[in-house]
């Protein structure tokens, strides 16, 4: 049997209760991808990805949303014959920007059906169940999440400012119908309107760089609205800030979201204590970074002579070098 009959086959075959699954308390056993196409359509390394997630998860349900059927699912769950948002199918409908689309539909997904959202480059490593660590009750969980970035030391950095401090965005695990979810879309939408209207264009002509895409809909705008969450709802209502968890070892338990350390869903990163391989126990997943070619359509600042200071990969010395070549090349370019 080839790889794209096997996985097909998982796909027909799993299936679960999801009302079952929140009356006894257990997230959704659904794991929920997106692509551009569908399981016969794919590519020997999305066919072997996708099946590291069926094979160690059988019993849970695998379903990829794609280009093509991703306006019918928000049309079907957010028309006005289901919770009628017409402003949510509107702007999914008129925005033209892949990455966003594909930011946008994995809030909405897992705001209507919960479960694993996982992007199609991300392989899984260990069991779902393995997200959860001994001595953590699901009951008491409604969301699981990732380090992926724990560099505050350039929290004020000019480019680097808003990717130093972040959550997974490629993979998390959540409840259906939490509103932290539904802030996620309603913030991303009001930060996309609010840029068309300063380039005075409709949403679908707006333009974004890489770190607009970050902070507006992306891990930037994720990583901001979680902690929101986690102040609003923590019963002493105390400050969240990233120093909870700044080089944290442990699994932590803030307001019912889980965060796991930097291995589990972001290790070989090289930077943020995170090793530079997935060779490790704490590893549950692997992302190959093979769906990121939406960045030439929404470029990172690229020096023309130096690059791109993201290539540092956050390493000290290497940025002030970056900083004080590209300084002296101005220098020259307005002496």
């Amino acid at each position: 049997m080839d790889l794209r009959t096997t996985i097909e086959k998982s796909f027909d075959s799993l299936s679960v209760q999801s009302s079952h699954s929140i009356q006894t308390g257990r997230f959704p056993h659904k794991i929920w991808q997106q692509w551009a196409c569908s399981p016969p359509s794919f590519a020997e390394q999305e066919v072997e990805r996708a099946k590291s997630w069926t094979e160690t998860n059988p019993e849970w349900r695998w379903e990829v949303l794609t280009h093509a059927t991703a306006l019918d699912y928000v049309e079907s769950h957010f028309g006005s014959h289901a919770l009628n948002r017409p402003d949510i199918v509107e702007f999914f409908r008129d925005i033209n920007s892949r990455i966003i689309k594909a930011d946008l539909l994995r809030y909405l997904v897992m705001y209507i059906e919960g479960g694993v959202y996982a992007d199609i480059d991300v392989e899984a490593l260990k069991p779902i169940h393995e997200f959860i660590p001994d001595g953590f009750d699901e009951a008491d969980i409604d969301i699981v999440i990732g380090i992926e970035t724990d560099e505050p030391k350039f929290k004020d950095h000019p480019i680097l400012g808003g990717l130093s401090r972040s959550f997974v965005q490629w993979t998390f695990l959540c409840r259906p119908r939490l509103p932290v979810m539904m802030r996620m879309v309603e913030n991303a939408m009001a930060n996309i309107q609010q840029l068309a209207k300063e380039q005075e264009v409709p949403i679908s002509q707006v333009k974004m760089d890489f770190y607009q895409i970050i902070g507006n809909s992306g891990p930037g705008l994720f990583t901001k609205v979680i902690m929101q969450h986690m102040e609003k709802s923590n019963s002493q209502k105390l400050p969240i800030t990233w120093d909870i968890f700044h080089q944290m070892d442990q699994p932590k338990l803030v307001s019912r979201v889980l965060v796991l350390p930097v291995q589990a869903f972001a290790a070989g990163q090289t930077h943020s204590r995170s090793g530079t391989t997935h060779d490790v126990p704490a590893a549950l997943v692997k992302h190959h970074y093979g769906a990121s070619n939406w960045t030439s359509w929404h470029p990172r600042y690229k020096h023309p002579v130096y690059g791109e200071v993201e290539n540092c990969l956050f390493d000290i010395d290497c940025v002030r070098k970056w900083e004080k070549n590209v300084k002296v090349y101005r220098g020259y370019e307005f002496s």
